[in-house]
């Protein structure tokens, strides 16, 4: 019998039932099919591939898609052609699904229709449309092109490229996986062959989890007996629903499946992303569908929650039936215990078994007595016993039976096989080595773990020794090792070639690996210890490692404030990547001056705690804003706190502002000497103002705002919710400035060369990109130098005043504050600040100023005509948070790392209130809300706080836990913001928490809500993706970068453009993407000469933003094939 004839047995009794419900768990009802219809499109699928496709030899068909409603009839359809079907996902990287599509030699893909510029963005070239879609199914056939045996070499070049990592591909809930998949003299005669006709079922790839990844080729004979099997174990029929709970590319996905359609039961499936959302998916799972049977790794049942596990999952009135656990280690059994209702009946299940002997090869039935509250609590599970037409044998090193003792098992039988890679024959009754231990002890089987280097971290499984192939592959070393210190850390042990800097060292490897795979620390040593069979010694490894930490951390030797301040500049140095010698680090140095960034900052602060044994309160803001002197006496106050040792803050401030020539302090304010009075101008200017995240700040129209080919309506109407107006950008803005003209829409300067620090784009013709198989490109339009590192945001000012050109500024490292012609990037004026400038401009109620803040503390207020100082205000700390004004009354409202955010009338030069925001400094930008009137600031001692604009009073507040730089972001339901722990959180206005949304790494990204998608949140993530997400808190996209995102993206339309609704977003590494706003399909790219910590800005066809090669830049964008539009 095959998979298919025996869902077609299934489909002639039970016709009518529902075969398949799909959930998008959102406002719209469960989909459903009968099992009828899945026949009925299965069948229309199957002779539209038997027409389009050469059948000869043995078939497989790719299927790249994401689970859904059609799910089960393509899978089905491509049985029947017979055919064997092969998942690609479409969120793995696109060379390694390249990779595996060729290794496999698949000549034909069905792609997801809603897929299909994923697919083609991602494998250019390698396959072209070979039919119109499948009406109804909603899928399209991929044929590979003729031209790919061009490419081939290039997935090679990847192929070895990737080599160190390629056991780094996404951890899956599916089994164990062999490290080597060694065959053994067959217990069998006779073979089974791969060309047999219509013998396989699917063909699927190993994650690489032990090693290289392989190819898997599973015949119908080998995976029937399992879905026959565990059918009758579990007692499966008509009246069932079952889960789809593992992805299609890992085999108990089929399990799953198959056992419902082959039973007449319901398979339920919901979108991925609700998998990782406990509350939603037990809703769906156990009040809206009553799963009955549930296959899920341990994970997975963790991700619920004890309480949701206990009240639901395992409780007394649940309508579970059967719950199947493997893939992992089974829970210990007094944990389980805990999580069951004495009440309730669900059979257990424990599931062993590898992807080359796909699926599963043992089962355990868990005995309910055991759950009694007189039975012992550590009671070990065994494997269970092997499942039908399975063997499995426990041999020693030595391949000698184990009949009591420990030993590796094998799996194997008769007809229980799969090819691996290019296998054509295997033997009958081969078994496979699967690299797992276990102990034999009265002929029942004790899982006891993996002997070899695979390891489980930040939620990714890898081995390790992918770490140590690509230290090895570094010039500088001469040997090394890796050890998983604890379960804990993961550190790389070197013995160097030549000088090795550790911090060089660690940046290249982070060009090489995933961050998942990136060590904890790198260890310098002389040689590798050895044991006596010639072996690294991972014991010795682990006892210098632990030398090395004792360095560090607090004893009781740690008694007094002279080696605490010897083991901080240790610390110093150890995370900065600075080298180990004597020499110590100045006083005055500063953290983020000194090459450290936001996460490292995490780690210091972590390792400080570890160091002084407790927590330090406040330490973060102190790293990231003062001298390692001031981040040794706020610890050695808190580690002996009878000691007065306290800094006066009130002197740091003096001395901060002591190097601004011409300055006098004068308790709350400075008064400058050179400052000539000024007046506000009585005219006010009409203008539109953007700034990251699309927040866009309209003042002082009184018609509407007309651009060529485009219009921009904003009534004062409409300023109660400036950060949410509709925006329409124009095309080609219509250029004011003299000594310019524009012939056939091309940009022409006519006047003399441009300032010597900026780049016309005649002179940068060289640097322009245009992206192939996209169809946008970018083209650099011209760059101004501001001699250091631009890490602020720019702020964009268009005039409605004829003659006056659109403006754009921005702050650097440097302490230059540049005023730029948007169109010709001229610089208008140039203005030194007292220090360091990361806080992005904003512009004033009237337009006559901009304010921006600066590491020496202070908010200057500038005139925007020519830069001149109208009033500075002192705060008593460093200044990176960017202002917001209140567009009715005009007040600025801005945070400083003196933890508080102050409201500032820049027009009477008074601070109107001040609030102190218990205990956490004000990294990131204010945000304001006109309905209700609510100013939010977020701290880095994790704390959100809702505040009256008016009275500076506290409304509500939130603790996240960990420290928010990202910036909140509202509308008129909500406010969302995101947290390093990794989640974007979204709160009512009213202060209830709605929701939080899950990514895998830090979130430093504000949140971007613009009127143009009012039904999505975009943000990045340090884990290199960029998330499009609903209001729900459902994922609606994400698109993957070549490195973090930690900038806002910004959303955009013109007419020049298509019209589409675009997102501009930047990764650290300088890529600045243009994507598909409501598909997040890559539309276009450009890569800047530096890393990219600004966030862009768009205006009609002109992007902007700050890089750390000292530049500011304007790109154009225009669309492919009408080059003519731009001269670049």
């Amino acid at each position: 019998m095959t998979l298919q004839e025996l869902v077609n047995q299934a489909a002639g009794l039970y016709s009518d039932r529902k075969a398949v419900w799909f959930d998008e768990c959102n406002d719209k009802p469960p989909a459903s099919y009968t099992y009828a219809t899945v026949v009925k499109l299965a069948m229309e699928l199957t002779a539209f591939l038997q027409k389009h496709c050469d059948q000869q030899g043995k078939c497989e068909i790719g299927l790249y898609c994401y689970p859904g409603i059609n799910l089960p009839s393509w899978i089905l359809g491509i049985l029947q052609v017979p055919a064997a079907y092969s998942p690609i996902d479409p969120d793995a990287p696109p060379m390694l699904s390249a990779y595996f599509m060729k290794k496999s030699n698949l000549q034909y893909i069905l792609v997801e229709n809603d897929k299909i510029n994923k697919f083609q963005m991602s494998h250019v070239g390698w396959f072209y449309h070979n039919s119109s879609p499948v009406e109804h199914i909603g899928v399209t056939l991929f044929q590979t092109s003729s031209s790919s045996a061009d490419l081939n070499s290039q997935v090679d070049d990847e192929k070895s490229k990737n080599e160190p990592f390629k056991a780094m591909g996404h951890s899956q809930p599916g089994c164990t996986v062999c490290p080597d998949q060694t065959e053994v003299k067959p217990s069998g005669e006779g073979y089974m062959d791969v060309g047999q006709k219509d013998s396989l079922a699917y063909v699927l790839h190993t994650s690489g989890t032990t090693g290289t990844p392989k190819i898997v080729r599973v015949p119908h004979k080998c995976i029937v007996p399992n879905i026959q099997h565990l059918k009758s174990l579990f007692e499966v029929t008509q009246d069932d629903v079952l889960f789809l709970a593992s992805p299609l590319t890992f085999d108990p996905s089929v399990v799953e499946l198959f056992v419902a359609l082959t039973s007449g039961a319901s398979i339920l499936i919901v979108p991925s992303t609700i998998r990782m959302m406990p509350v939603e998916l037990s809703a769906a799972l156990f009040h809206r569908h009553q799963v009955t049977v549930l296959q899920a790794t341990p994970t997975l049942l963790r991700r619920f929650g004890a309480h949701i596990i206990k009240s639901t999952v395992l409780s007394a009135n649940t309508s579970l039936r059967v719950l199947a656990l493997g893939g992992e280690a089974f829970p210990v059994f007094n944990l389980l215990k805990s999580w069951k209702h004495k009440e309730n009946k669900t059979s257990i299940f424990n599931l062993y078994g590898i992807t080359e002997v796909s699926s599963w090869a043992t089962c355990y039935k868990i005995p309910e007595d055991v759950f009694n509250a007189d039975f012992r609590t550590d009671f070990p599970i065994p494997l269970g016993s092997p499942l039908l037409g399975t063997k499995v044998e426990v041999r020693d090193t030595n391949g000698s039976a184990v009949l009591e003792g420990e030993g590796q098992i094998f799996i194997g039988g008769e007809e229980r096989i799969c090819f691996l890679d290019d296998e054509t024959t295997v033997p009958l009754g081969t078994m496979r080595e699967t690299g797992d231990f276990v102990r034999v002890q009265n002929a029942n089987l004790f899982f006891l773990g993996r002997k070899d280097n695979q390891i489980k971290r930040h939620g990714k499984r890898f081995n390790i020794e992918c770490l140590q192939q690509a230290a090895e592959d570094l010039c500088q070393v001469e040997a090394c090792a890796v050890t998983w210190y604890q379960q804990e850390k993961l550190i790389l042990f070197v013995v160097p070639k030549d000088d090795l800097e550790e911090r060089e060292t660690l940046q290249e490897l982070q060009k090489r690996l995933p961050a998942h795979a990136v060590p904890d620390e790198l260890v310098l040593i002389k040689a590798l210890p050895l044991t006596s069979h010639g072996k690294v010694d991972i014991s010795e490894l682990n006892k210098i490692y632990q030398n090395h930490l004792n360095s560090r951390r607090r004893d009781s030797k740690l008694s007094d404030a002279e080696e605490l301040w010897e083991r901080l500049q240790y610390l110093w140095k150890s995370v900065l990547g600075l080298p180990g010698d004597p020499t110590g680090i100045s006083k005055d140095a500063v953290f983020l001056y000194s090459g450290g960034d936001s996460l490292k900052a995490l780690r210091l602060y972590d390792e400080i705690e570890m160091l002084v044994g407790k927590a330090v309160p406040g330490l973060l803001e102190v790293i990231l804003s003062r001298s390692i002197e001031e981040v040794y006496r706020h610890t050695l106050k808190i580690l002996f706190p009878d000691e007065d040792q306290l800094m006066n803050y009130a002197n740091v401030v003096k001395r901060k502002l002591s190097g601004n020539n011409g300055e006098e302090f004068h308790g709350k304010y400075i008064k400058l000497k050179s400052e000539r009075s000024l007046e506000v101008a009585s005219r006010l200017i009409s203008f539109i103002a953007l700034s990251r995240g699309n927040n866009l700040f309209s003042m002082n129209f009184t018609k509407s705002f007309m651009q060529p080919s485009s219009t921009v309506q904003v009534g004062a109407e409409l300023l109660q919710q400036p950060s949410f107006l509709h925006l329409v950008t124009p095309d080609t803005m219509k250029s004011h400035g003299q000594g310019y003209e524009m012939e056939n829409r091309i940009l022409t300067a006519t006047n003399k060369a441009n300032q010597a620090d900026c780049c016309s784009e005649q002179q940068i013709h060289a640097q322009c990109s245009h992206v192939t198989a996209a169809e946008l490109a970018l083209c650099i339009r011209w760059k101004s130098n501001t001699r250091k590192c631009v890490d602020a945001s720019p702020l964009v000012v268009i005039p409605a005043e004829e003659g006056i050109s659109a403006s754009v500024y921005v702050g650097s490292h440097s302490h230059a504050m540049q005023a730029i012609d948007l169109d010709l990037g001229e610089i208008k004026w140039e203005k030194n600040l007292g220090d360091r400038i990361e806080s992005s401009a904003c512009a004033s109620k009237c337009g006559n100023f901009i304010v921006v803040g600066c590491y020496d503390g202070l908010v200057y207020v500038l005139q925007s005509s020519d830069g001149e100082i109208h009033w500075t205000f002192v705060t008593e700390d460093t200044v990176k948070s960017s202002a917001v004004v209140d567009p009715s009354s005009g007040l600025v409202y801005i945070g400083s790392h003196d933890q508080h955010v102050y409201a500032l009338d820049i027009y009477k030069k008074a601070c109107i209130w001040k609030l102190h925001c218990e205990g956490g400094a004000v990294f990131s930008s204010p945000c304001l809300s006109s309905f209700p009137h609510h100013l939010y600031v977020a701290t880095l001692g994790g704390l959100l706080l809702a505040v009256n604009p008016v009275t500076g009073n506290k409304i509500w507040k939130s603790f996240l836990g960990k420290p928010l730089f990202s910036s909140p972001h509202c509308n008129e339901n909500y406010v969302c913001i995101g947290c390093v722990d990794g989640n974007l959180y979204c709160y009512t206005h009213s202060g209830e928490k709605v929701w939080q949304f899950s990514t895998n790494g830090p979130v430093f990204s504000s949140p971007c809500i613009s009127s143009l998608t009012k039904q999505e949140i975009f943000f990045g993530s340090h884990d290199r993706f960029i998330y499009c997400c609903s209001v729900e808190g459902n994922l609606l996209w994400k698109f993957e970068a070549t490195s973090s995102v930690y900038g806002t993206p910004f959303v955009f339309q013109s007419n020049d453009l298509k019209n589409k609704i675009l997102l501009a977003a930047v990764s650290t590494d300088g890529k600045v993407w243009i994507l598909n706003a409501k598909s997040g399909t890559a539309e276009g790219v450009e890569k800047l000469p530096g890393e990219v910590f600004s966030s862009p800005i768009v205006w009609g066809t002109k992007l902007v933003v700050g890089c750390r090669n000292d530049y500011v830049y304007c790109l154009d964008l225009y669309i492919t094939g009408k080059k003519e539009q731009l001269r670049c």
